[in-house]
């Protein structure tokens, strides 16, 4: 599949955005990088892990060589103790699309961070962002009271969010309390405003590709995908990580799917790592304090060990069986992983698209009240290859 840059397909348009949007493992950078070799593309990376310098091993980062052959905006772009709003993202993104097109190029945007590309064809509510002061205010409070104390305050000033929420959600909760103390208005209340898309920008004609493969397939993959993670040394990582900067369990960063398990075990086995100067050792025995023995199913019925990844710190039994837990619950959790981002393409492809010529829908207006049109297509596929021949 060569293309020169002005021999798009049929379906696209000098103006074009196109988005690559399917659940992890299931082979997105492969084809992003057929694509890029087309000459008609620039990659922007839509995953909110890749944004972590260092973190290359349990983020599936592309190595560096492929960096240098295959380059990806949006790529190492923060370090891993400092956040990055999804309004951050739409603002950058805005900013690279039309970079993307000076350059006579399709901006072709590829991950699975399916938040991020709801935001992008859905849009954002006009939430404000947290003030420096008050995030800190709200984390000191957090790590003197607990999570719990903040979700009863969010139950006397945001009703609504407090029983959308989970009581364990500490992101969402510890949000909704910056926004109320903030602004003095409701998380609940930002989120019933309008919303604002890229997408429906009128200059540009979207194409938003939900890939869906069978399921078992995709499962096979991710455990693939585990066991090279760990045989390339992500416990290694994470200990380094630990060892370079002044992290806490509750980062994002920290609370990526591999990483977060890799903690617990490191937690689990009382690694010495924790007694860095920099490190906060009460915060991360805290965060995992209701940790469980290893699981028996884990010991076969002669008492020894089901087989496992030479991943490990120890060889000690107890070592070895928390071990064989964390690479459990890191495969659990990439599946849920999958199984969400499932969800989420599924209300993706659910979303309203008005075709230029045909506006008349309510609530597409302008800020001056007049009926607006916007271009965005929504596919549906099953494999890469569809793509591949849709594009």
């Amino acid at each position: 599949m060569r293309q020169s840059s002005d021999s798009l397909s049929h379906h696209l348009t000098n103006n074009s955005v196109v988005c690559l949007m399917a659940p992890t493992a299931s082979g997105k950078t492969a084809l992003a990088y057929e694509l890029y070799d087309t000459g008609c593309y620039e990659l922007i990376s839509v995953d909110s892990a890749l944004i972590y310098r260092d973190m290359n091993i349990g983020t599936a980062k592309p190595t560096v060589n492929e960096l240098s052959r295959y380059p990806h905006h949006l790529v190492d772009i923060v370090d891993p103790m400092q956040s990055y709003s999804v309004a951050e993202f739409v603002s950058d993104v805005a900013r690279l699309i039309d970079d993307c097109h000076k350059n006579g190029k399709i901006p072709l945007l590829v991950g699975g961070t399916m938040m991020y590309y709801m935001a992008l064809l859905d849009g954002l509510s006009p939430v404000p962002d947290s003030d420096d002061s008050v995030r800190a205010r709200v984390e000191q409070w957090r790590q003197d009271e607990g999570i719990g104390a903040l979700y009863d305050y969010l139950g006397k000033v945001d009703l609504i969010s407090h029983q959308r929420l989970n009581a364990t959600d500490t992101q969402r909760i510890t949000r909704a309390v910056e926004v109320y103390l903030q602004t003095n208005i409701p998380m609940s209340g930002w989120q019933r405003q309008p919303k604002q898309a890229l997408a429906q920008n009128p200059n540009h004609q979207w194409h938003a590709l939900a890939v869906m493969p069978d399921r078992s397939w995709l499962h096979e993959r991710i455990e693939q995908r585990l066991d090279i993670m760990w045989k390339e040394g992500l416990i290694a990582e994470v200990i380094g990580l630990l060892e370079k900067y002044p992290l806490t369990p509750n980062l994002p960063s920290m609370r990526c799917v591999g990483y977060r398990q890799v903690l617990e075990y490191l937690v689990q086995i009382k690694h010495p790592i924790f007694e860095q100067l920099h490190l906060d050792k009460a915060q991360f025995y805290d965060a995992f304090q209701e940790l469980q023995h290893p699981a028996d199913k884990n010991i076969k019925s002669d008492g020894t060990l089901k087989p496992q990844l030479q991943s490990c710190i120890s060889d000690t039994q107890t070592e070895a069986l928390a071990c064989q837990q964390m690479q459990n619950k890191a495969l659990y959790a990439t599946r849920q992983l999958a199984k969400r981002q499932y969800t989420w393409l599924r209300k993706i492809t659910q979303l309203p698209t008005v075709s230029v010529g045909n506006p008349m829908i309510s609530g597409l207006t302008d800020n001056k009240g007049y009926l607006k049109s916007y271009d965005m297509k929504i596919k549906t596929f099953t494999t890469m290859a569809q793509v591949r021949d849709y594009l």
